[in-house]
This record gives structure tokens, sequence and C-alpha cells, in this order.
């Protein structure tokens, strides 16, 4: 596996099998690596996603299940959807109550308006044509669905970006190096990350997609950026 560098242009199956790699230890070493701010960032999603019991939740990129388990708890029917085979199937052996889908973002194997809500966290930098993959989001959710993006982004503070990038580029693969099943890709990852557009731009990419009441709001100072929109009612098409 060769994957070292991101651009926004990526090979899926280069990514599908990095993923791969990192699948037994991922949960491990992203706890670490966001200094035990992920399990705030899942909170804060579940949140947003406003679920009442019953609704019919997909997760995409949902890896290991980690995020589809929150949101189980919270009262959804949740569908976790990835593209890695190992991630599907470490997520399977942990979480045999949730249904583990393999699938492609921009090609999500579900008919029209099957989902009340869509989220996706730390997975769209990661696909190939992100604005084909929210536009098969806006296509799976019923009229006047939720959607809820979770990514990592540009922290609006001089200061904390200066810092976030010294993170990023000295302290992040040290931490791999040392939890990681595979290091190397968390070289990947760290690019992926500094090659991501800021809050605005993937604002616009979520408006363009065809979302409606689009907004965001920054959490751990703009590190990430939770990113909220609905589907329009048939009217509003």
């Amino acid at each position: 596996m060769t994957v070292t560098s991101a651009d926004l242009g990526k090979d899926p199956r280069e990514v599908s099998a990095m993923f791969d790699d990192v699948a037994p230890r991922y949960d491990l070493t992203n706890a670490l690596l966001s200094l035990g701010s992920a399990s705030l960032w899942r909170i804060a999603t579940v949140r947003a996603l406003g679920i009442s019991a019953g609704d019919r939740v997909l997760d995409i990129a949902a890896g290991t299940g980690t995020s589809s388990a929150a949101l189980a708890r919270a009262g959804a029917r949740v569908t976790a959807l990835d593209f890695s085979p190992g991630m599907v199937s470490v997520g399977r052996e942990r979480h045999p109550e949730i249904e583990f889908v393999e699938g492609d973002a921009q090609q999500l194997p579900f008919d029209d308006a099957s989902f009340d809500a869509v989220t996706i966290s730390f997975g769209l930098r990661n696909v190939n044509d992100p604005h084909q993959a929210l536009a098969e989001m806006l296509r799976v959710l019923v009229p006047g669905g939720r959607l809820v993006i979770c990514e990592f982004t540009t922290p609006p503070n001089g200061l904390v970006r200066e810092a976030y990038a010294f993170y990023l580029n000295k302290v992040m693969p040290a931490i791999a190096a040392l939890a990681s099943s595979n290091p190397t890709a968390y070289t990947y990852l760290m690019q992926s990350i500094a090659d991501w557009p800021a809050q605005g731009v993937l604002s616009g990419w979520i408006r363009d997609a065809g979302f409606r009441e689009v907004k965001y709001r920054n959490l751990s100072a703009g590190v990430v950026a939770l990113h909220r929109g609905r589907a329009p009612l048939g009217a509003d098409q």
C-alpha cells in the first residue's frame, strides 16, 4: 500500500486499502490523536442530528461503527456504510446489533428518500468526488431530511492555525508511529486534513448540492466544524 500523500483526486482502491490496514487499531489511534476530543465531537454530531426514536439514519464512512453505536443509543435505526471491507468486518464483529453495508458514498446502494437523516464524520475529505457524494446524500434523504457533516477544517485564529499545523506535522506522526497498525497511512490523513477547504467553501458545496438551511459551527477552536443542512421540501426544489 503506497498512499503517502493526499490531493483531492484520490484513488478509491488505494484509500480503501489504507483503511483496511488501519482498521484493527483505528478507534484507539483516533482517540489518542484527538487528545480525547473524538468522543466530544461524536456527542455534538448526535445532538445536531436531533434524532427521534425510530429515525432512519445513514452513517457514511462509519468505519468500525463507533459513531453508529452512538446514533443507535440515541434511538435511531442506523445503517452504517463504509467502503473499506476491513472496517466493515471489524464493525460487524464489534457491533452485531447494527446493519453494516460495504459501499461507496458516490453511489449509495439505497433507494431515493430512504433515510430521515444522513451523517458523515471525518470521511468526506477521503471521497474522490465530494460533490457527487453530497448529491447522493440528498437523493437518499426524505424531503426535509437532515444532513450533518463533522469534518476537520481551518481554525479561524492565526495562533491556533500555527499550533495546529505544528501538531499535524510533528506531534501527530509521532503518536501514529506508536499507536497505529500502519503509521504511514496517517501521513496521508494528515495531508488530507491540510488540503481540505475551509468552512465557507464546504458550506458552498452543500448549498450547490441542493441543501437548504445550510450552516456550520466550529468545535475545538475551529479544528473541527459541524455542518448542517436540510433536504428541500417538494415545493422548495
